[in-house]
């Protein structure tokens, strides 16, 4: 059931009880659990905290920990699926769900007792009635006729004529509810797509308490950023939410000139910003930046030497030496730094890149350090899929959850330098796909696969790399190609995941289009293919359309493409 009161029904519930939180990977899960362990740490509340990657962790976590804890907190988990039936929890179990994923399975919708599910009340659920879904279980068969003393064979005969005519239509009634119920539940379930940032309930939460505090807010914003970042929401909700943190960024960054002159080296200052489209290009070089950020090697056509040639030309337009962009963007003159942004867009406008600048939010640490929210979310994201083996699983976890504190900006350094490791393999694996035509036409997707042997493949044996580079593929290959249906395609993307096993992983990608609604059919298409070939496979990641993993031997089949397809044309 839906939380109308978070603080009362959730919060003043959980803050006498020992908790166990299960915390999926990804940044806007990690901005949610820093804002619920900041409520904690204040309130002394006794909680583990559980790392889980996919479903298997999640019921491998609950089943070592069902006997000493009874409320469960899962964050961007859980929601999408039948939990009673998975998890098979015990009476006493309470299961508190904030979870962006959607559509909400309707199961958890409608239990009153031991799901509570953590939403905003003003998302746009679409929920089918109750009584669309569910019926009272009734006795089809009933007795023939009833012993009655006295009654005459005419009359029997009447009553089980009567009883027969409406055994029949009560019959016909039933399948088609039945009927409808499939088709209610079929357009309900048959896409994904994501609802308000985890972060931002969590938030919520907090101001409501009126225990929110700047971090918080920074944490939010983090949050909101990753879905804008990895493409989950649409333009038009990602501007709707930064309006709605705005007004809170005003409330705890008012300051007046005093104040200003105050600043000392350990202030925190949130500040709205509408900046450049480059990824992490402050803490690069403008060059590389513009290199690697998808919008711009995209328009750009950057794989190719007449790309190569735009983008000179574009630079000269800007009056911007090659040598100043080609260093650190630190070091850059000051008097090019001044007026930057208004340069770069002005030039950008002339080359077709309309929308270079974006609605942001940066923050200040003390006098130096200055970073906006999506070099945040690339170098969380880095730290948390890092390739580099070190100790057990749950590290690159934890160094991406402390990452989040101000107090260690030496890992969030790291994780930028990873995070520009992982931008320009993506880049240049894009080149390669592009300039290789390994992108080809299956039906209605466009398909790509990545062979062992391919640079950088491993890396994208990782969910949100795989995603930022299928996402990334597209948005060039749109560009690049002339023929116009093939514009409008999603990408299916498989990638070697594990050459010992022979497995790969899959993801599915909407089509690249302006008015796209971020809804995403795949994971579906996967689980119907799937189970029409009876095949082994492993639908392990919370997103139902990524981490689809399956034998390469399948994959080449040509079989589950074909039901792939068939899954695809049944839904549109």
């Amino acid at each position: 059931m839906f939380v109308t009161d978070c603080r009362r029904e959730f919060y003043d519930v959980i803050v006498s009880q020992r908790v166990l939180l299960l915390v999926a990977s990804d940044v806007d899960a990690l901005c949610a659990c820093k804002i619920l362990q900041a409520l904690f740490q204040c309130d002394h509340v006794q909680y583990t905290l559980v790392p889980v990657s996919g479903w298997q962790e999640l019921e491998t976590a609950f089943l070592e920990h069902k006997d000493q804890f009874k409320y469960f907190v899962f964050i961007n988990c859980g929601a999408n699926v039948d939990l009673l039936e998975i998890l098979q929890p015990e009476e006493d179990t309470y299961f508190f769900v904030c979870d962006s994923h959607r559509p909400i399975n309707i199961v958890n919708v409608y239990n009153e007792t031991q799901i509570k599910l953590l939403v905003k009340q003003d998302d746009d659920l679409d929920v089918p009635a109750y009584d669309d879904i569910f019926r009272d279980e009734e006795d089809e068969e009933e007795e023939s006729e009833n012993e009655s003393d006295g009654s005459e064979p005419s009359d029997k005969r009447r009553r089980f004529e009567e009883e027969v005519i409406e055994r029949t239509m009560k019959r016909r009634q039933r399948r088609e509810w039945e009927a409808r119920r499939r088709e209610i539940l079929f357009d309900y379930e048959q896409y994904e797509y994501h609802g308000t940032s985890s972060a931002m309930v969590m938030f919520d939460l907090a101001w409501i308490m009126s225990k929110d505090l700047n971090d918080m807010l920074w944490w939010a914003i983090v949050g909101l950023t990753d879905q804008w970042v990895q493409d989950k929401i649409t333009q038009m909700k990602y501007v709707t939410d930064i309006g709605i943190l705005q007004r809170h960024v005003s409330r705890h960054n008012h300051r007046n000139e005093d104040e200003e002159n105050s600043l000392s080296i350990d202030c925190m200052r949130i500040a709205f910003e509408y900046d450049l489209r480059l990824a992490l290009y402050q803490h690069w070089s403008l060059y590389e930046s513009l290199c690697n950020t998808s919008y711009t090697s995209a328009n750009l056509k950057l794989w190719s030497v007449q790309g190569q040639k735009r983008l000179q030309e574009f630079l000269a337009d800007m009056g911007l030496p090659l040598k100043q962009v080609k260093q650190k963007f630190n070091s850059m003159d000051m008097s090019l730094k001044e007026n930057l942004r208004e340069m770069i867009e002005e030039s950008a406008n002339k080359f077709g890149m309309r929308d270079l600048r974006v609605q942001t939010f940066s923050i200040h640490f003390g006098f130096k350090n200055k970073f906006l929210a999506s070099d945040i979310v690339y170098a969380t994201a880095s730290l948390m899929e890092s390739i580099e083996k070190e100790g057990p699983e749950t590290t690159n976890f934890i160094k991406a959850l402390d990452s989040l504190s101000r107090g260690n900006l030496d890992k969030l350094h790291q994780g930028l330098d990873l995070a520009k490791k992982q931008l320009r393999a993506i880049q240049q694996t894009v080149a390669s796909c592009i300039c290789t035509n390994l992108v080809i036409s299956q039906g209605p997707f466009l398909y790509c696969s990545l062979m062992e042997g391919t640079p950088d493949v491993k890396l994208f044996s990782k969910p949100i790399s795989l995603c930022l580079l299928s996402k990334y593929l597209l948005k060039s290959f749109v560009c690049s190609t002339k023929n116009k249906r093939c514009k409008l395609l999603p990408l299916i993307m498989a990638a070697p995941m594990d050459v010992e096993q022979g497995t790969v992983i899959m993801v599915g990608i909407p089509p690249e289009t302006e008015s796209s609604d971020k809804k995403n059919f795949f994971g579906r298409a996967f689980e119907k293919a799937a189970d029409s070939t009876n095949s082994r496979t492993l639908h392990n990641h919370f997103d139902m359309s990524n981490c689809f993993r399956l034998s390469s031997a399948l994959l080449r089949s040509g079989a589950f493409w074909f039901l792939v397809l068939e899954a695809e044309d049944q839904m549109l």
